[in-house]
């Protein structure tokens, strides 16, 4: 929620939501979807439909096509899992569109902010600081059933190490919770 608010997303605006199946991505093409986005969902063949079940009205399939490679020009794209290329994103960018990454490093940064500077988009990332108006924001959308939190596996504390291969293995469907 956090980045589709620093693009201040809105109702119509065509939203790409790369890594649409992960942790960040299930939540963000919700949130697109509630916030009235036209949402493409950008995941691996295994994942079409649980992205089209979150809301997307398009899944492209990252196995088998190249997105960027596509006529279609967005309003946001959204990087969730740090993967995307910069320049194939710029390819598919509107004019007046917002690219957001919330994987960024030092150098990514920069780097971010030269072409934000030589090209003239918009190119948002880095960190963020949850806030609590935020997260009763989302327990609220949890609550009415607007936010459907996906959850892949479910872990208890003594198998953490085990979770956290799980994890790096980059291709979880939503989140992996642990259990204290």
């Amino acid at each position: 929620m956090h980045f589709l608010k620093k693009a201040n997303i809105k109702s119509g605006q065509k939203v790409l939501i790369f890594g649409a199946s992960g942790s960040v991505g299930t939540s963000a093409v919700q949130l697109a979807r509630y916030f009235g986005a036209e949402v493409t969902g950008l995941c691996s063949t295994s994942n079409l439909d649980l992205v089209k079940s979150l809301g997307a009205i398009k899944v492209i399939d990252y196995t088998k096509e190249d997105f960027s490679n596509h006529s279609e020009y967005y309003d946001i794209i959204f990087d969730t899992v740090g993967k995307s290329s910069i320049s194939g994103c710029l390819k598919s960018l509107k004019k007046e569109g917002i690219y957001l990454h919330s994987v960024v490093t030092p150098a990514l940064s920069i780097r971010m902010r030269l072409t934000s500077i030589m090209t003239g988009k918009v190119l948002l990332g880095g960190t963020l600081t949850p806030k609590a108006e935020d997260l009763i924001y989302l327990k609220e959308l949890v609550e009415k059933g607007e936010l459907k939190p996906i959850i892949d596996r479910r872990y208890p504390l003594e198998q953490i190490v085990e979770a956290h291969k799980y994890v790096d293995k980059g291709h979880k469907n939503g989140d992996v919770v642990i259990i204290v």
